[in-house]
């Protein structure tokens, strides 16, 4: 049972045990009607005073705030830090909500976490979240930012349109930890921005303004937290620290066979799902695999 469910319980029984008890002292004003006057009045009183004191615990637990538990995960650990960080402003701000939040560690764990009933989110934020099984995400209200109408999009119930990687100037690394830059080719549609833009102005809603209000400033900032991305195309030697660290977390292997990554080679993203080209070369992959050409009826 999540908080809010609890507290709607505890209210309904405390007003039920106010009404019932005033509705005894009604009843035993007239049942003691030929006893002694100090026998009625006691009798009268108690009972006022049960209804009373639930109605008065009542009114106190309804001002109580809500506790919601939040599952967050990432593998750079930045989604557990933004909801802590939301969680302190509620609490300074003495909102009628609180946060009590789960780090686990990746967006997959927690989704399952929220899928077996162990939180209560009532929102879910996706940043361009398309490879999960949006299936858990029971009722919550979902949040999409993304450049397509891929599996979260389908799922949402606000969508904030993104830029597509050809449509903003942007920092990629690679899988040799090579940082490369980009150049926009094209403007993005519609009312589509770049991400950073959107993230600004949403921190700016949240309260917790983030310090930039242009791509050389965001990048100054980025420079300042990670400074080997600031060298395009040179790969930074890197120790073993990190390595440690995910060792000391622990873990157990699933029962899942080991498998393939990647299930089908032309649709991993949502970009090449989108693509009706993708979409027959994987057609084609798929009919040599299976024996049959094109011209198979």
């Amino acid at each position: 049972m999540s908080d809010s469910q609890a507290r709607d319980q505890v209210q309904s029984l405390a007003a039920g045990a106010a009404a019932g008890a005033g509705f005894l002292a009604f009843l035993a004003a007239i049942a003691t009607r030929r006893a002694p006057r100090w026998v009625r009045v006691t009798v009268v009183l108690g009972l006022l005073a049960v209804a009373c004191g639930a109605g008065i615990y009542a009114y106190r637990y309804s001002k109580q705030p809500t506790t919601l538990t939040v599952a967050a995960g990432s593998l750079d650990g930045d989604a557990p830090k933004l909801m802590e960080a939301i969680a302190a402003r509620l609490a300074a701000t003495n909102a009628s909500v609180r946060l009590k939040v789960i780090d686990e560690l990746t967006a997959e764990r927690a989704t399952a976490t929220f899928a077996a009933g162990k939180a209560d989110l009532d929102v879910i934020y996706l940043l361009g979240a398309d490879e999960i099984d949006t299936g858990n995400l029971g009722k919550a209200f979902v949040i999409y930012q993304g450049s397509h109408g891929d599996a979260g999009a389908q799922r949402a119930d606000i969508i904030l349109p993104g830029s597509a990687y050809t449509e903003k100037s942007a920092t990629y690394v690679n899988t040799e930890g090579r940082a490369q830059m980009t150049a926009r080719a094209a403007f993005a549609p519609g009312d589509a921005k770049e991400d950073w833009a959107i993230i600004r102005a949403l921190s700016a809603q949240a309260g917790k303004k983030l310090p930039y209000d242009n791509l050389s400033a965001l990048r100054s900032a980025m420079y300042k937290e990670a400074p080997a991305l600031a060298r395009l195309d040179a790969v930074a030697p890197a120790g073993l620290a990190g390595v440690e660290a995910l060792a000391v977390q622990g873990g157990t292997l699933g029962t899942e066979p080991f498998g393939p990554a990647v299930r089908d080679f032309y649709l991993t993203n949502p970009i090449a799902r989108a693509s009706a080209i993708m979409a027959e070369l994987s057609a084609l992959k798929k009919g040599a695999q299976q024996g049959t050409t094109g011209t198979h009826g």
